[in-house]
């Protein structure tokens, strides 16, 4: 039996830097038995690639709208994404 993976590609924006929004993306992201990484953009954003079973990656999605305590999310954008390997982890990159 093959398991369906989503592969989508997250940016999201508002008060999300400096708030510890990428450690908290990886634990949940963990909780849920996603793949991927988590990075901050210049522009402010925090752009995270999650791949997973599609009930974790629209539980992640949902997750994102509300972040660690400190955080203001103003908008969460999804795109899918095209993977060539699918990640072995999740990981804070820089």
């Amino acid at each position: 039996m093959t398991v369906t993976q989503d592969a989508l590609l997250v940016r999201i924006t508002g008060g999300v830097q400096g708030v510890g929004y990428r450690a908290w993306t990886r634990g949940q992201a963990l909780q849920l038995g996603l793949t991927g990484w988590v990075r901050n953009e210049a522009d402010g954003s925090v752009t995270a690639l999650i791949v997973g079973t599609p009930a974790a990656a629209a539980s992640m999605l949902e997750r994102f709208w509300t972040g660690p305590a400190g955080a203001s999310v103003s908008d969460v954008k999804e795109e899918p994404a095209m993977l060539d390997d699918i990640p072995g982890e999740f990981r804070i990159v820089r």
